[in-house]
């Protein structure tokens, strides 16, 4: 990651001043889970429940003093549409109301999806994955194409490996709590939430449920009686 942000204890100080709960709530109106900075989702079965991410706003600041940038003003980039724009200004509050420094920068679509690697606090929207391992596979390998952050790890790498070869759920889950717990313990993400996604019909049909990556099976979808 860019300065300061290649520092852990300013990553995990920067998490901890901010309540995801509130992001779901200011950002999205509610309409979704309350995520715990572990990028894998419940829906995923070798999930790991690791609980909440912890929210210590007065222990930010001073682990932010420690760490020598008590007066560093950060800038947090997001994308100018309606809910990552409301979720990134929820976060910037938190953060100045835990003391601070923070002003927001929005984007335009097309150039920010142009240079969405290079920011280095910055806002991303993923999409599902069918399967837990793949986003960090994608996102959290060391010098891996999408790995926005920068984000390199020995012991993530390692674990990954092992998590990829194995296709039961139930003996994955071993593994994938130790990696959620990693991008934990590293400060490598704040994530606060997943959201909900929803369509419509008019109550007559069985099989119709949202599914999470949008997509539609025709063959699952009946005429109720």
């Amino acid at each position: 990651g860019a300065p300061p942000y290649a520092d852990a204890a300013v990553r995990r100080a920067m998490a901890l001043a901010v309540d995801n709960e509130i992001c779901l709530e200011l950002g999205h109106a509610g309409r979704g889970t309350v995520a715990a900075n572990d990028h894998v989702s419940p829906l995923h079965p070798a999930h790991a429940d690791l609980g909440p991410a912890p929210y210590d706003p007065d222990q930010a600041l001073a682990d932010m003093r420690a760490a020598g940038l008590g007066d560093f003003e950060h800038t947090l980039v997001t994308v100018d549409d309606e809910w990552q724009r409301n979720t990134g200004d929820a976060v910037a509050a938190l953060l100045s109301d835990a003391g601070l420094k923070v002003r927001r920068r929005l984007v335009p679509g097309a150039e920010f999806w142009d240079n969405w690697k290079s920011y280095p606090f910055s806002a991303t929207q993923w999409n599902h994955r069918p399967l837990d391992i793949q986003v960090l596979q994608l996102a959290y390998r060391s010098k891996a194409v999408w790995n926005e952050t920068g984000f390199s790890n020995a012991e993530f790498d390692r674990l990954l490996d092992e998590a990829m070869a194995l296709a039961d759920a139930e003996t994955r889950r071993t593994r994938m709590e130790r990696l959620q717990m990693i991008l934990r313990e590293e400060g490598v993400i704040i994530q606060p939430y997943w959201r909900a996604l929803f369509n419509h019909h008019n109550g007559r049909l069985v099989g119709a449920e949202k599914h999470p990556a949008n997509e539609i099976h025709l063959y699952k979808i009946g005429f109720a009686d």
